[in-house]
């Protein structure tokens, strides 16, 4: 189950990708359709949240910020297995 992180009340417009950024805050892009670019990230409110490792954050249908927990973990714990090289015949 999601809890919610930060209330921000987000009015989603057709036509833009909502996510959560680096910074913690609530952007929109442009999406891209039919051949043509995607735009530049625009940030539409202050959420100001702090991310932690193993969780999933998203924008809920309320407009609020809420995560969720990853049944597998993201990259945060251990580093990634070398991966074994191929032998040459």
């Amino acid at each position: 189950m999601a809890e919610k992180v930060a209330k921000t009340g987000v009015k989603r417009q057709d036509g833009y990708l909502y996510f959560i950024d680096k910074a913690g805050d609530v952007s929109r892009v442009k999406m891209a359709r039919g051949g043509k670019k995607g735009g530049k990230a625009e940030k539409v409110t202050k959420a100001g949240v702090k991310k932690e490792t193993g969780y999933l954050y998203f924008i809920d249908k309320a407009g609020d910020v809420s995560r969720a927990k990853m049944v597998r973990r993201g990259k945060g714990g251990k580093a990634a297995k070398p991966k074994a090289k191929k032998k040459k015949k």
